[in-house]
């Protein structure tokens, strides 16, 4: 009972500082930063912009603010003088547990504060996409718990260094940690988690699941720290290092600091979220495993059941093999490194098996051995949370599985096969079990059907494919059949986007689109014949395309980007724009180049949206709303100072600088290359014969080592220079 007297008159006498409210005030503000000052979120979905950056706007300025209000509350005794007279009455250590518990509800009360203020503008700013249960997450998640850890930390540095000053010190090294060495290091950047999108249409779970094992990791680590600390508070005239053993009499409180010091530890070091795959993204250790023998593969089938709660897959895969060599042999398969194998059978017989250390592409190498009789079957059972790429942990969220989205690639559906000659071949029967609402989408050629309905609101799905991997897509999807180009294609995209993609006239734009780019540059590569699917993802910050699929980056596809008036006039032609990229960017990719290169997938793209936009609306609508804006934002970038003085640009900031050059970029590839490219229309002809020259350098045949169309390509097919096109 006195300690909650104790704890009621601290934080009374805390709300009542003028220095607390100011600290609250300007935490509840700081969301307003991620509005336009520090934008974390680098993906242009509606949510990153809205929700996430000044969630983790407010995170990081609200933990240094309540850091600091801590180090000087910590300090307030001693600054008034009447430390000692308090401690004649309350224990020092009693008085610090209670000032921790008062701040800690202070941080509880304006963190509930912010979210309330906040919700009607990232509300309306958001639009249709707003999700209150990712809002709720955002703050509870992102934003709130850092204001904690920032007590933990500050708390802990007053009791350890015991001066104002050189508390502020260690607080702000320590902070200064996170927000600059580990800011990309998603387990060491404790007070701004990487967070790098928010998907509008689909499910964030995992990447909120990531933060929280985070944050849970930091809490146990700074709570041993803040025990440690706690027990080396100056108490009787001793020092720090006596202080500590007198206070660790008691030998639960040192034992409970370290064991929780070892949890931070064992979970830092066995964290589930990202693999441990070689580093090296050259390595191909499992592509040159030696071909058995004798052994080959008939077809393989698997039985897929994600768990949409928990975020987590169990599946039965089995392998039907042929081994003419009368001998044992290992077979080797990759494996989610976050998948457990719980056992391998053999013609319904336990066969040894293992999996490897090693890992690469995010995958383990599962071993089993295959008996010597002329056929057998090989049944894994496995289960677990699909781990992420290290390559990738600063941009996690791939792998989520929920209600609302799947996405499991190759080794994360079921193991791949890896060892046996033609594995490309192998005939592939999947099922999967999902939530009744969801589609099933393999991306290739197959078509999956329902085979089954069950109680509990689930379906089975099943169909047909070839090889030893495959990628499947499930989500809440709404399918639109356009027929264009001579093909049926089949337009997947999320539920919550429907209003979006409508007032986009999404089917109107990929039939012109496909019409268009088929007649003039010819049919998809990666079209089956006859049908093609258009998927929306989740935000992964690109696309790609394999034979009968091609994915839409749902980023692509929002609301502001839509209205980009870079990329098109009004939504339906940005929708153009990025269906364009169908032929110039996914079919022919393009080198990677300099930030400052206008040689892009973009150029190219940005013309042909003109030559569309100018058969649709006729030549005056194209030449106002396209040329004149290109010509009009060339000639800006040429006057611009650091393009005349680019030595000043290289004296900025770094910030500063990549602000500003990203911009000028833009400009290049938007802009001046699309004048170049129609410069080049001017001289090798017109319309038909540039048509003739994209239309040949489109189905050229490509160079595996090198599948790239470069500049040096573009101005050989147009028999130009660089000189030729270097006025526009």
């Amino acid at each position: 009972m006195k300690a909650l007297r104790l704890f009621s008159l601290e934080l009374g006498r805390l709300l009542q500082s003028r220095t607390t409210w100011l600290t609250a005030l300007l935490t509840i503000l700081s969301p307003a930063a991620g509005l336009a000052v520090c934008q974390p979120a680098a993906a242009d979905t509606m949510l990153s912009a809205y929700l996430a950056n000044p969630t983790l706007a407010g995170s990081a300025a609200g933990g240094i603010l309540f850091g600091l209000l801590t180090v000087w509350e910590q300090d307030r005794a001693c600054r008034s003088r009447v430390d000692t007279l308090i401690y004649t009455a309350v224990s020092p250590l009693d008085m610090a547990l209670i000032r921790l518990a008062a701040l800690a509800a202070a941080a509880l009360l304006t963190m509930a504060a912010a979210a309330l203020a906040w919700h009607p503008f990232i509300r309306k700013l958001s639009g249709s996409v707003f999700s209150e249960t990712d809002y709720i997450l955002s703050f509870v998640v992102f934003m709130g718990p850092a204001l904690f850890l920032a007590i933990l930390a500050a708390s802990s540095a007053y009791h350890l260094a015991g001066r104002l000053d050189l508390s502020l010190v260690i607080f702000c090294a320590f902070a200064g940690l996170s927000l600059t060495v580990w800011k990309d290091n998603w387990q060491l950047c404790w007070l701004n988690p990487c967070v790098w999108a928010l998907s509008d249409d689909f499910s964030n779970f995992r990447i909120f699941r990531s933060v929280a094992y985070m944050r849970l990791t930091w809490l146990t680590a700074l709570s041993g720290v803040w025990i440690l600390s706690w027990l080396c508070i100056r108490q009787w005239g001793r020092g720090l290092l006596a202080s500590l053993a007198c206070h660790s009499r008691q030998i639960c409180r040192p034992i409970f600091a370290f064991f929780l010091l070892f949890c931070s530890c064992a979970a830092y070091i066995f964290q589930p979220m990202i693999d441990h795959s070689n580093p090296d993204l050259s390595a191909s250790a499992f592509y040159e495993l030696p071909v058995l023998e004798g052994v080959s593969c008939s077809g393989r089938t698997a039985s897929v059941y994600p768990n949409t709660n928990a975020g987590t897959v169990s599946g039965t895969a089995s392998y039907f093999f042929q081994n003419i060599s009368g001998q044992t042999q290992i077979a080797a398969f990759g494996i989610n490194p976050g998948y457990t194998v719980s056992s391998v059978k053999a013609n319904g017989t336990d066969t040894p098996f293992t999996v490897s250390d090693y890992q690469e592409y995010n995958e383990a190498m599962l071993t089993a051995t295959i008996p010597p009789d002329e056929t057998a079957e090989l049944v894994i059972e496995y289960s677990g949370f699909p781990k992420e790429n290290r390559a990738l942990a600063s941009q996690q969220g791939s792998a989520e599985i929920s209600s609302k989205y799947i996405c499991l690639a190759n080794a994360d559906l079921a193991p791949r096969l890896m060892n046996v000659a033609n594995t490309g071949l192998i005939p592939a029967t999947i099922e999967i079990t999902l939530p009744a609402h969801m589609t099933a989408i393999p991306f290739s050629t197959a078509q999956a059907e329902i085979v089954s309905r069950h109680d509990g609101g689930t379906a089975t799905w099943r169909y047909q494919g070839t090889g030893a991997g495959g990628i499947l897509y499930a989500g809440d999807y709404i399918r639109q059949d356009i027929n264009a180009g001579g093909i049926t294609v089949q337009l997947y995209y999320g539920r919550k986007h429907q209003a979006v993609m409508e007032s986009a006239h999404a089917a109107e734009s990929v039939r012109a689109v496909v019409d268009y780019c088929t007649e003039h540059y010819g049919p998809l590569s990666f079209s089956s014949g006859s049908t093609l699917k258009l998927i929306q993802s989740r935000v992964i910050g690109g696309g790609y395309a394999a034979d009968g699929a091609s994915l839409l980056d749902e980023a692509d596809f929002t609301f502001a980007n839509l209205n980009d008036s870079g990329k098109g006039a009004a939504p339906g032609e940005v929708m153009i724009h990025e269906l364009v990229h169908q032929w110039w960017g996914l079919a022919n990719m393009f080198p990677p180049t300099a930030n400052t290169d206008p040689w892009s997938a973009e150029g190219l793209t940005v013309y042909t949206t003109y030559r569309i936009i100018k058969e649709l609306y006729g030549t005056d609508y194209a030449i106002e709303h396209y040329v004149k804006q290109w010509q009009q934002e060339a000639d800006c970038y040429y006057l611009n100072f650091y393009v005349r003085n680019p030595q000043y640009l290289e004296a900025l900031p770094e910030n500063k600088r990549l602000k500003i050059s990203n911009r000028l970029a833009h400009v290049r590839q938007y802009c001046e290359m699309p004048l170049k490219i129609l410069k080049a229309e001017t001289l090798v002809g017109g319309e038909t014969a540039m048509d003739e020259i994209l239309h040949c350098l489109f189905t050229r045949e490509l160079d595996w080592t090198f599948p790239y169309l470069t500049y040096q390509d573009f101005l050989d097919a147009c028999q130009l220079t660089e000189e030729d096109l270097h006025d526009v």
